[in-house]
């Protein structure tokens, strides 16, 4: 694991407002954990004593609904921290986290970044903005589930998924993910999504190998309604 004022990953969150000894100091207290594809890294009703920053790979943030099917809420990238939450109320985690691929995270405990908290109003308003443009997120996302067709939402994931994280050597998207998870993601039932994607092979908008898919036709999918 590599030193906190030297990662290229605090760039991309609050970190990056922390001050070279800040930043020392919490890589002097940070750990480095490995997680394995679909390795769970925290489970919602946990109570998370820090947070997690994502330096290689993908998780899932996903949400228990009534009927026991996990709802995919977002997708954590590289950069991204898990559990800014947890630093600013004493709630459980209303969410479970588990790997996509395989990860690299740094731990960084809640007492250390706490006293930064406290110290360092560039980083507290930095915290902030990163919690408003989650809440922002969610916002638009209920938004979408209420007014876009299926179809619709699931050709935005599938662009989602090209335009952030890219094709392997092949072709295919990066991400692999279940039929249940684009499921849970656009908010239909397993049995639908298999026929929406189905329907866009036979149009020729996509192909499929196994789990994976490739985006044959970007255009179309920008136009579907």
């Amino acid at each position: 694991m590599g030193k906190c004022e030297s990662c290229i990953v605090k760039e991309f969150n609050s970190l990056k407002s922390l001050t070279r000894e800040e930043l020392m100091r919490v890589s002097a207290c940070k750990t480095g954990k490995m997680y394995k594809k679909g390795q769970v890294i925290f489970e919602e009703g946990e109570t998370l004593n820090g947070v997690y920053c994502v330096r290689d790979g993908v998780c899932k943030l996903t949400k228990l609904s009534e009927n026991g099917k996990d709802q995919v809420v977002k997708l954590v990238v590289k950069g991204g921290m898990l559990g800014k939450r947890s630093l600013v109320s004493e709630q459980k985690t209303n969410l479970s986290a588990v790997a996509l691929n395989d990860m690299e995270m740094c731990f960084i405990p809640k007492a250390e970044i706490m006293s930064d908290l406290l110290k360092n109003p560039k980083f507290t308003m930095d915290v902030l903005k990163e919690m408003a443009n989650d809440l922002k997120e969610s916002d638009i996302s209920l938004v979408n589930m209420a007014q876009k067709s299926v179809k619709r939402r699931m050709a935005e994931i599938l662009m989602y998924i090209h335009d952030n994280f890219g094709s392997d050597d092949k072709g295919f998207l990066s991400i692999v993910l279940s039929r249940e998870d684009y499921a849970s993601i656009v908010g239909t039932a397993t049995e639908s999504a298999i026929r929406i994607l189905s329907q866009f092979k036979k149009a020729g908008f996509i192909s499929t190998s196994g789990k994976r898919i490739k985006i044959i036709d970007y255009n179309s999918l920008k136009w579907i309604e």
